[in-house]
């Protein structure tokens, strides 16, 4: 008998774990469904987020084929029995769910479930999931439930962390909405200023055309070529503002893809120099990527805001399993420790937390008069 409850809890500490290793919202959901799946030995689980308009805002399954899935059709609403989880925020154990009163049908496509467990999922006062299970595997007699008391109890522990770490991601996520935001700010004001001053260039050299025109048409003509010229790099820094200025495309291309459109971007808009290198890069968790994304982009602002750099050089490359940023500049450079005395830390602070954040260091290197270099290392996933 004492076996059962030591296999049941260490179940629960391998899915409480597993739960903690992801950030981002929809992992989570998977990583909830997939453990009570597991963990109650079941042969489907499920997990709806609420809406506000009575339907799920996300519904996340297991057990269930993508081909499965998308036969069923549309995200199911809030009615029947999940309903009753989320309104009337009480756990429902059930021998058989086609037989309750409250049941109200699926579509052909769906798989028959048969016996029952679902729990609310809630935050303080506030439910914010649904998670359910059915058809577990076990023997069953006639008219009864496999899913015991035991269950329930295991499920409603899970469900708890689960509204934790559900909790979590989503400030987690609304944290990365806020720096992104931020970033797009900055990055616009940086963009404004660049395209600003190819206009006050253009206006100028126009003006100059025009009171060429008369007495020296020869150089009137190379003005206007002039005019052209600047005319054709605002357009290209406003098309690569309008592009760089949507979110942050670390999910979609990847931390190697996104920093060089950055680099790009910056090197049309300022008068420094900004190049990219990369060698070896493999894929790594996305919080590491997102920490080294930020560093880079902390690290670019300081060179060219502040260092009156000629050159600015950002490199990522392989490193064991993990992967070291570099950020270089040919500025001005300072003396660390005059900065931490005087209060300042042109972002250092920033970015050592986000290095430590995820398991990394960061160093800087500078020298007044000689530059500087700030390296950031995280290890592999």
């Amino acid at each position: 008998m004492s076996q059962g409850p030591r296999s049941g809890l260490a179940a629960v500490s391998s899915a409480l774990l597993a739960m903690s290793r992801h950030l981002e919202v929809r992992d989570v959901l998977k990583t909830i469904v997939a453990s009570a799946r597991e963990l109650l030995d079941a042969q489907y689980a499920a997990l709806g987020v609420p809406d506000d308009h009575g339907g799920f805002a996300q519904f996340v399954v297991d057990g269930v084929s993508d081909a499965q899935w998308k036969a069923i059709g549309p995200l199911p609403r809030q009615h029947g029995i999940l309903a009753a989880m989320l309104h009337e925020a009480r756990p429902e154990r059930l021998a058989d769910v086609r037989k309750d009163p409250r049941f109200e049908g699926w579509p052909s496509a769906h798989p028959e479930l048969a016996d029952f467990l679902g729990l609310p999922i809630r935050d303080g006062d506030e439910v914010i999931g649904a998670l359910f299970l059915a058809n577990k595997n076990c023997p069953k007699r006639e008219g009864s439930c496999g899913f015991t008391e035991e269950d329930e109890a295991l499920l409603g522990i899970l469900a708890q962390h689960a509204a934790i770490a559900l909790t979590n991601a989503r400030l987690y996520e609304r944290s990365r909405e806020l720096t992104i935001a931020e970033e797009r700010s900055r990055l616009a004001h940086e963009l404004h200023d660049a395209v600003s001053q190819k206009l006050f260039s253009l206006r100028l050299t126009a003006q100059a055309a025009a009171a060429l025109v008369d007495r020296d048409p020869a150089r009137a003509k190379g003005e206007l070529h002039q005019v052209a010229a600047l005319a054709a790099e605002a357009a290209d820094e406003l098309r690569a503002a309008v592009v760089e200025l949507r979110p942050a495309a670390l999910d979609e291309d990847g931390l190697i893809a996104t920093l060089r459109t950055q680099t790009q971007v910056l090197d049309r808009a300022h008068t420094a120099r900004v190049t990219f290198t990369s060698g070896g890069f493999r894929a790594l968790p996305a919080a590491q990527e997102e920490a080294l994304l930020r560093v880079a982009q902390e690290a670019l602002h300081n060179a060219l805001r502040h260092s009156g750099a000629d050159h600015v050089d950002v490199s990522v490359e392989r490193r064991g399993c993990g992967a070291v940023l570099r950020v270089t500049d040919d500025g001005s450079g300072f003396d660390p420790k005059a900065v931490r005395r005087a209060g300042r830390h042109l972002g250092l602070v920033s970015m050592r937390d986000r290095a430590s954040g995820v398991g990394g260091t960061l160093t800087v290197e500078s020298v007044p008069g000689k530059g500087t270099t700030i390296e950031m290392e995280v290890p592999g996933g």
